[in-house]
């Protein structure tokens, strides 16, 4: 079992960064691929970043160059770094884990566990 909490939402201007945080309960972190997912407003759960044990990451098309995922094993922690933001990457960003996931699949049913979400709003 994996308990799962971000933080680090909220509300910042078109251009600016936040970073969000997830803290990740279990002794076995380090063999899940985490990830990070973003769902707006009538709009579906969508996949934003994925890092494997193995450190490799993915991105979103729309975010690459913009954001980047990262983990910290020793503090169960993974983190997403935004620069540059947007008014659409305005949503309630998720923090989940997957056991044994490949890279490169990005739909949420892949992934075992779920945070509660916090929002991220990007004014114009």
């Amino acid at each position: 079992q994996v308990q799962l909490v971000e933080s680090g939402g909220g509300l910042v201007q078109a251009g600016g960064s936040l970073r969000l945080s997830c803290a990740a309960s279990g002794r076995t972190f380090s063999s899940y691929t985490m990830g990070w997912f973003r769902q707006a407003p009538g709009k579906e759960r969508e996949f934003v970043a994925s890092i494997t044990r193995s450190l490799s990451t993915d991105y979103t098309d729309s975010v690459k160059g913009r954001f980047t995922i990262s983990r910290n094993n020793g503090l169960n922690t993974v983190s997403l770094q935004m620069n540059s933001l947007k008014p659409e990457d305005t949503a309630v960003y998720y923090c989940a884990a997957a056991n044994l996931l490949p890279l490169g699949y990005v739909q949420p049913s892949g992934y075992d566990y779920w945070g509660q979400g916090t929002q991220v709003t990007v004014s114009s």
